[in-house]
């Protein structure tokens, strides 16, 4: 083919290629002289027309095809600005192009002048640079590493680390038990057999033929006669069994055959080498399991507990490990031999201990170790080297004595004991108590000797000695002892035992005074403590002189009568009485005309003294505080409980004295005359203190004692005598309403609730009962309406909202009254009353989840506790029961039905103790509110009745649970 080139056509020249050679041909200069370039190969980096400018292309043709990446490259045409490299010059770095290193604003990282030399001011340059960058990196580093931790913090709280997830679990490690511990399971590998073998190469098993079996089973067999063919050929030819059988019998059963015991146990002993061969060399050549000793190491081995005996064998070679490296470390001896003798191997076990007590012979635990571990026989010899080796050892001595079974050698072990160590005061006491009295004074005089300084030597001997001597002695206790309080007290205790109690105080001030001298500090606490200690062992004389001693100390002015208080609190809850009394004596004599420190003793008498004590109390209180009305009444019931109703009377009339005007003394005296069924008197003094003191409360007990004596008229004039004075007494519109619908007037009932609302709408029993007596009428209608209406104007009432539940029950209409129930529960969610009603509102199975909610909701509620009682009550579940209702009493002792529903679930299901303990305790307790209770004891029937006989007519009236 021919092509035209642009340097060639210049010169008319044309080339043209042919398989042969390549033939010039020229039109115009045929006869001209051939040039020398022509021909020739063109030089590295020509360029056609590139001086004129022309501009030259290339084509397939002149590169040729594509070349492998191996292939020598044509270096006609190399990158532009690429030369080649002299023999001096260096290679220089090539800049690296990559994206990564690209800035938008300073271009390629990198020096534009890396090329160009280095000088003195270039330096100076880069400083002065890297001192203005450390400047400002100084300004901004405190804001940075601020915000860098802030960052570091918060990661933590999203990312926390594995160890602090689990920090508290490892603080709360301190407290787990050694039972515990020993009782957590050893970590196991959750994998499968196929997944924890994966690595071993899985043992393959293929069933031979049964024909396989069938020969072997037939070869090894013997034959005890022999066929026809057998008997001819005379035993020349061995017939193949079973050849002669009929192929519909199966071959072999005609023929005895036994297996070869002696086969099977060397099979047995074949596998159990190859067994043992791979595991002694499991790792790397090392050997874990002795081969030999393999089989009667598992005979001896019973291990006592539920580990493994791979456990054991590890905990062995550990042990054996730790005696190895480090003989002299007695507790790994022990350890080692006390895990023999957990595995059964007791003789091994001593056989250690005994190595162990020849390496560490000054060690006593070792010693001992040894000695628990041998026989009662051998026990004794090694605790006779053990005394060799460390004489002057307690234990040893101790368990020596011990190791002796009659009482004279344990003496002789403990004489020449005491001869060694004669400054021991454990081996006195020991020796002390195996003698007589006589002997014992005898060793105690030598003890304290040789122990001056133990307390319980000189304690024991003077309480051994007679009083005299016992003085004697506790003065030299205190001569060589003079910073301990506890000899003061023996010294207190023995003057108080031989009646000389003018000298207990005396012996606690110098028991204060001497160890303030010696700089011992007075602990008030630790006192206290003593005293209540003294209380109990009988010496109540002691006690109290330490109270008033010590109650003052350390304790600021403004602070006593509330410290003194709690002090009292406390020894009262810790049963010292006698150290309470004492407090409050002194509490009392510091501040003689504080009310409430005198109702708090009184409160205290009456709960733990008795009769006696509390009227002494009584008439020193209102002689300090003659305004106190409360206590004039606890002393003018105090005689009346106690039958004196003159000595009643007179206090009443020294209160009258003292306080001219008290509604409350007034009403104790009517109350006083009424009670005991001078009803004449009550009423005139009624009338006096109407005259006097005609409040709205004089005014209703007045008509309501002519209420119970049946003189309604006259009850009648005076409750409408005192609504015009006192119109928004509500009890005064409550009782007259009463009235009314207890004569059958249920329209001026109706009247006179209407009326009373009108004037106190804030009064929840006044809406009650008129929404009952509508309810009695028939009108349920209207006694829905009247409790919304009181609910309007007493919102957030748990009360009206219970009554409208129970009106709708009542009425027939659960379905309502559970609707009622969850708005109430929406308005009031933590009303107790409201909670008790919804636990029996529910059907069976959900009454425990609701009474779950309703403890959460209200814990301390007493009608909720009292509510779980009566579901434990219906479920049988009597012990249970038992205790809510003890935890309901307790909380609010004053809930009558609390008491009620305990003492009928004790008829039920309780003892005639446990029926008593509970009706003595409501009569403790004097309950006054309680729905139920209420009913019964403001019944105008049993105005009279008291606290024990109300409760069996509120029982009686209760339903069974259900």
């Amino acid at each position: 083919c021919t092509k035209r080139c642009p340097f060639a056509q210049q010169r008319g020249i044309f080339y043209c290629f042919t398989a042969s050679e390549n033939v010039i041909m020229s039109s115009s200069l045929v006869t001209k002289q051939r040039k020398a370039f022509l021909g020739q190969r063109a030089p590295p980096g020509y360029v056609p027309g590139l001086g004129r400018g022309a501009t030259g292309f290339t084509t397939r043709s002149d590169i040729g095809p594509a070349r492998e990446a191996g292939d020598i490259s044509d270096e006609r045409h190399p990158r532009p600005g690429k030369r080649p490299k002299t023999e001096g010059e260096e290679e220089e770095e090539e800049e690296d192009l990559n994206d990564a290193n690209y800035d938008e604003f300073a271009g390629y990282g990198g020096s534009l002048f890396s090329s160009g030399p280095y000088e003195a001011d270039d330096i100076e340059a880069d400083e002065i640079y890297e001192g203005i960058d450390d400047r400002m990196d100084s300004r901004r580093k405190e804001r940075r590493e601020k915000k860098f931790q802030e960052e570091i913090e918060r990661y933590r709280q999203e990312r926390p680390k594995i160890q602090q997830q689990f920090s508290d679990l490892k603080r709360a490690l301190a407290n787990v038990s050694d039972s515990e511990w020993d009782n957590i399971p050893e970590v196991g590998d959750a994998r499968n057999k196929k997944q924890r073998n994966a690595h071993i190469r899985p043992d393959r098993y293929t069933p031979l033929p049964d024909s396989v079996l069938q020969r072997a089973t037939n070869q090894a067999g013997s034959f005890t006669q022999l066929s026809g063919r057998q008997q001819t050929l005379g035993g020349f030819m061995t017939p193949y069994p079973g050849a002669a059988t009929p192929g519909t019998m199966t071959p072999g059963f005609a023929t005895s055959s036994r297996l070869d015991l002696n086969q099977i146990g060397e099979a047995r002993n074949s596998m159990l080498g190859i067994k043992l061969d791979q595991v002694s060399d499991s790792v790397s050549g090392q050997t874990v399991v002795d081969p030999k000793g393999y089989l009667t190491d598992l005979n001896s081995i019973t291990p006592q507990s539920t580990g493994d005996i791979n456990d054991v064998k590890k905990a062995r070679l550990l042990l054996k490990s730790v005696i190895t490296t480090n003989p002299k470390h007695a507790p790994g001896w022990i350890a080692a031999a006390r895990l023999e003798e957990v595995t059964g191997r007791l003789q091994a076990a001593r056989n250690i201990i005994m190595r162990g007590c020849e390496v560490c012979p000054k060690n006593e635990d070792i010693w001992l170790e040894a000695t628990r571990l041998q026989p009662p026989d051998h026990a004794k010899a090694v605790v006779a080297q053990a005394i060799h080796q460390i004489p002057q050892s307690v234990k040893i001595w101790i368990k020596a004595m011990e190791l002796e079974t009659e009482t004279p050698a344990k003496r002789r072990v403990l004489r020449k004991a005491l001869e060694q160590i004669p400054s021991s005061v454990r081996l006195w006491k020991a020796a002390i108590e195996l003698e007589e009295l006589e002997d014992a004074l005898i060793l105690l005089s030598r003890a304290v000797e040789c122990c001056p300084t133990s307390v319980d030597l000189w304690l024991a001997l003077a309480r051994l000695e007679s009083y005299d001597n016992a003085r004697k002695v506790l003065n030299k206790a205190r001569e060589n002892i003079p910073t301990d309080r506890s000899i003061w007290f023996m010294a207190a205790k023995l003057e108080e035992a031989h009646q000389n109690f003018h000298m207990v105080p005396k012996i606690i001030d110098r028991a204060v005074s001497s160890l303030q001298a010696n700089m011992v500090e007075i602990n008030r606490e630790l006192w206290i403590q003593d005293a209540e200690e003294s209380e109990k062992a009988g010496s109540v004389h002691t006690a109290q002189a330490v109270i008033r001693t010590v109650i003052g100390m350390g304790v600021e002015e403004e602070d006593r009568m509330d410290q003194w208080v709690e002090d009292a609190e406390s020894c009262t809850a810790h049963e010292a009485y006698e150290c309470a009394r004492a407090i409050y004596a002194h509490a009392l004599t510091t501040f003689p005309n504080k009310k409430n420190i005198w109702l708090r003793a009184a409160y205290f008498e009456k709960n733990f003294g008795n009769r006696e004590s509390l009227e002494a109390l009584l008439q020193k209180a209102v002689a300090h505080c003659p305004k106190a009305e409360v206590l004039w009444l606890m002393g003018a019931k105090s005689k009346w409980m106690a039958g004196d109703v003159p000595a009643a009377r007179s206090i009443l009339a020294l209160a009258f004295q003292a306080n001219p005007n008290s509604e409350e003394i007034w009403l104790a005296a009517v109350k006083l005359e009424s009670e005991n069924g001078e009803y004449e008197r009550a009423r005139r003094l009624l009338e006096k203190a109407r005259g006097s003191a005609g409040t709205a409360r004089v005014m209703m007990k007045s008509a309501k004692l002519e209420w119970v004596l049946k003189n309604v008229e006259k009850a009648v004039g005076l409750l409408d005598d005192a609504l015009e004075k006192y119109p928004d007494f509500p009890k005064l519109w409550m009782m007259k309403g009463q009235i009314e619908e207890q004569q059958g007037n249920t329209d001026t009932a109706r009247e006179n609730y209407s009326a009373g609302l009108k004037k106190n709408p804030s009064s929840i029993p006044l809406w009650l009962l008129l929404a009952r007596l509508e309810e009695k009428a028939g009108l349920l209608t209207k006694a829905r309406s009247v409790l919304e209406k009181g609910r309007l104007k007493n919102p957030h009432c748990p009360e009206l909202w219970l009554e409208a539940v129970r009106i709708e029950v009542r009425g027939g209409k659960k379905n309502i009254g559970m609707t009622l129930m969850a708005k109430a529960m929406q308005e009031c969610p933590n009303s107790g009353i409201l909670w008790a009603e919804s636990i029996f509102l529910e059907p069976r199975p959900q009454r425990k989840t609701k009474s779950v909610d309703a403890l959460k909701k209200c814990e301390h509620d007493s009608n909720v506790l009292l509510a779980v009682a009566k579901l434990f009550w219906s479920e049988r579940k009597v012990s249970k029961s038992r205790e809510w209702f003890q935890r309901a009493v307790k909380i609010d002792p004053d809930l009558g039905d609390s008491w009620a529903y305990f003492y009928k679930f004790e008829l039920q299901h309780g003892t005639e103790a446990q029926q008593e303990h509970v009706a003595k305790s409501c009569v403790l307790a004097e309950p006054r509110h309680g729905e139920a209770w209420c009913t019964v004891s403001k019944d105008t029937k049993y105005w009279q009745k008291h606290t024990e006989e109300i409760l069996p007519l509120v029982t009686q009236s209760l339903p069974i649970p259900t």
